[in-house]
């Protein structure tokens, strides 16, 4: 899945969206901490929840398909041969004719969640299946033809995962018997506003599901839970954007040595910028990836000397094992590059580190900035000084 096919089902979480996103049922799991015992089930109509508690559901919904790729949201793939295997079991739920047999496949996966997992705080997993619809095209004014009229249509699971709160001790106003006492409620409170983890099953390209495939996501950001990858989706391991960052970086320092001129990482960088923005003129392809032969192109552009094929794959073989590994190119690219100093913080954008220089001036350490403006500190112009 792409960012534009998850913000496309993500905005669909919404009250009366039936002709789009149609939410059959909700099932709730409430699980005792330590023990991991299922203390109450439910499950009923979506339709049939309050108002108020169908907004908050949807919200949580949201959270769950919230983030960036690779970093908090990441496409996994499942592992063959599983006995057991989530994917059947998840694929069991959407064929189900009774409401008994879907709640009975989504215990199943509830059961692999806290197989060998405890929390210190009681938790309840909730799972939607719905239907989810997107025209073919757009409707035509004239003939007014398209629109609802024909449309992709798929059926979905969604899991959300999250703890629960204890009331904190408050002072109340009784209204009724005019006196101020503590609030006496003991009622947990579900948190939905961070799940703790969750998932999208199936994943969807080009309109159409693929089943082997699930979109999961991280409590946080970097932090994939090894664990319920591996034991509860049945997934293949997974590399995280932060991952392919370092390795990048420890390739780069490999090849081109632990200095480096600034005008080099700054190019560096623009390569790989353009490599990006030329793909995103088209949201439907693939991300762009880059291997040792792009690196080896984007290094010898850039001004490093003497790169060549065998120093780059050697490289790519030391620091990631796999010399045909491909990193994604838009996990490479900082926002911001950081500069700290004990005596300032200097933040650059990738493009502009060229304009920053490392000097030596009357045998002192000094970083040389160059800028198109003048400098207002604290509502002064500095003057200008010529060395």
């Amino acid at each position: 899945m792409n960012k534009k096919d998850i913000a496309n089902i993500r905005k669909q979480f919404k009250v009366d969206n039936e002709h789009i996103m149609n939410i059959r049922e909700i099932f709730n799991v409430y699980v005792r901490k330590e023990s991991g015992e299922i203390y109450h089930h439910v499950s009923q109509p979506f339709q049939m929840l309050e108002q108020e508690a169908q907004e908050l559901f949807l919200a949580n919904f949201k959270k769950v398909l919230t983030g960036q790729l690779d970093a908090k949201l990441f496409e996994l793939k499942f592992q063959r041969d599983v006995e057991g295997s989530t994917q059947m079991i998840l694929f069991e739920g959407l064929q189900a004719d009774t409401t008994e047999d879907w709640t009975d496949n989504m215990l199943q996966i509830v059961g692999k969640m806290f197989a060998h997992a405890a929390y210190e705080f009681d938790t309840v997993v909730t799972f939607i299946r719905g239907e989810y619809r997107k025209p073919t095209r757009k409707r035509d004014l004239e003939s007014g033809e398209g629109g609802d009229d024909a449309v992709y249509s798929n059926e979905f699971i969604l899991c959300s995962l999250n703890k629960t709160d204890q009331p904190k001790k408050t002072l109340v106003f009784d209204y009724i018997e005019r006196e101020f006492k503590s609030n006496t409620l003991f009622d947990p409170i579900v948190n939905l506003e961070s799940p703790l983890s969750g998932f999208l099953f199936p994943t969807f390209n080009d309109n159409a599901a693929d089943v082997n495939h699930i979109l999961y996501c991280a409590g946080k950001v970097n932090e994939p839970d090894e664990r319920f990858i591996a034991e509860v989706l049945n997934c293949e391991d997974i590399i995280t954007a932060a991952e392919d960052k370092d390795g990048f970086e420890q390739i780069l320092k490999n090849v081109i040595g632990d200095e480096v001129d600034s005008r080099v990482i700054s190019s560096v960088y623009e390569e790989i910028d353009k490599v990006v923005q030329e793909n995103k003129e088209n949201e439907e392809s693939e991300p762009p990836t880059l291997d040792y032969r792009d690196i080896e192109r984007i290094l010898e552009v850039s001004g490093v000397e003497n790169v060549d094929t065998a120093k780059v794959e050697h490289a790519f073989k030391a620091v990631v094992d796999d010399e045909k590994h491909e990193f994604k190119a838009s996990s490479l690219l900082p926002k911001m590059i950081k500069i700290n100093t004990k005596v300032a913080d200097v933040s650059v954008s990738p493009k502009d580190l060229k304009n920053i220089k490392y000097i030596m001036y009357q045998g002192k350490r000094c970083l040389l900035v160059e800028i198109d403006e003048d400098v207002i500190v604290e509502g002064f112009r500095l003057e200008s000084e010529t060395l």
